[in-house]
């Protein structure tokens, strides 16, 4: 498996590494420390925060400390103006500029080896009550992904869907809105990704969400990471929905997930061990699938889901996951 995490991360508690360090530890630093991980595989990117270098250089650096790039993510905090709308910008210029800095950002993406960029785009929204035409926002959205993913058709584009924050709606707030633009956009390289703390605070149901992308697109990216479902905690993987998390390890295997698992979580927020808790999530991962293996392998529990039996599904999951009663 290909196990991915956030570089930002290993920004974390920087003393514990660079006791005279003054400032923020430089990309390099970071995927340094976060080559100490046992077990990571893999890396994802900012684009632009992470790439000042030539793509190529930095994926060779990157590649001769023991991990790979999984994809680039997008950010559009270059322009000041974003704040009110990346692809939604009232401004038509402020438009171009974002859309011509993600496809920069696909060409980098391929130039390191990828072919995966993520688009997340928390500032195209709105915030009051007659502050936007409804219309006229979806439609710049849907022109704007359109155009980024006819950029390159060979570089996969996946759509990291949020009710809010940084605005107080998100035009991409959950599954069935994401469906519905990636439907309209029409295009085959354009697909989702699934933030397990995203999707709680959207009031969904994990691996309910992950079906219906199955069924009507494509699954391109899975973050994992926990909260309490109020807004994007980062926290560690199952530390909160352990039940939930397995559940959705089962479904994307059933249909046929084969990408990186990424850990979108926050260790900076409350300066802890990056390299730790990381560790602490694959192995976590690991042991989750383990389970899903022993569910898969009790015919119980599939007779049970046919019949809708909560009750029984609740005591065999309980049993692969706790043990059996002596």
């Amino acid at each position: 498996m290909k196990f991915a995490t956030r570089l930002n991360s290993f920004a974390s508690r920087p003393q514990a590494d660079w006791p005279d360090l003054s400032g923020k530890p430089s990309v390099a630093q970071m995927v340094a420390r976060a080559a100490k991980v046992d077990g990571l595989t893999d890396l994802d990117l900012n684009y632009p925060d992470h790439v000042a270098e030539n793509p190529r250089e930095l994926a060779r650096k990157i590649e001769d400390m023991g991990l790979a790039i999984n994809g680039f993510a997008m950010r559009y905090y270059t322009n000041p103006a974003f704040k009110i709308g990346a692809f939604t910008n009232p401004d038509a210029a402020v438009r171009r500029e974002a859309i011509d800095l993600t496809k920069r950002g696909i060409d980098a993406a391929r130039q390191a080896g990828s072919n995966l960029m993520t688009i997340w785009l928390g500032q195209d929204g709105f915030d009051y009550a007659f502050q936007a035409d409804y219309a006229t926002l979806w439609q710049h959205e849907i022109s704007g992904i359109r155009e980024v993913c006819g950029h390159d058709p060979d570089c996969q584009i996946s759509i990291e869907y949020k009710p809010n924050e940084p605005r107080s709606y998100s035009l991409m707030p959950d599954c069935a809105t994401t469906l519905l633009a990636i439907k309209e956009v029409g295009l085959p390289n354009l697909g989702v990704t699934l933030d397990f703390a995203h999707v709680l605070y959207a009031d969904e149901q994990p691996a309910f969400a992950a079906a219906l992308i199955a069924r009507y697109s494509r699954l391109l990216g899975v973050h994992l990471n926990d909260g309490y479902a109020k807004r994007d905690d980062g926290l560690m993987v199952g530390a909160v929905h352990t039940q939930q998390t397995i559940e959705l390890l089962r479904q994307i295997r059933k249909d046929g997930y084969d990408g990186a698992i990424y850990f979108d979580t926050f260790p900076d927020m409350t300066g802890l061990d990056p390299v730790h808790e990381c560790e602490v999530n694959i192995q976590t991962v690991k042991r989750m699938l383990d389970v899903v293996d022993r569910l898969e392998q009790d015919n119980r529990l599939s007779g049970a889901i046919d019949r809708q039996d909560a009750v029984s599904a609740q005591s065999i999951i309980q049993e692969a996951m706790l043990g059996a009663r002596a």
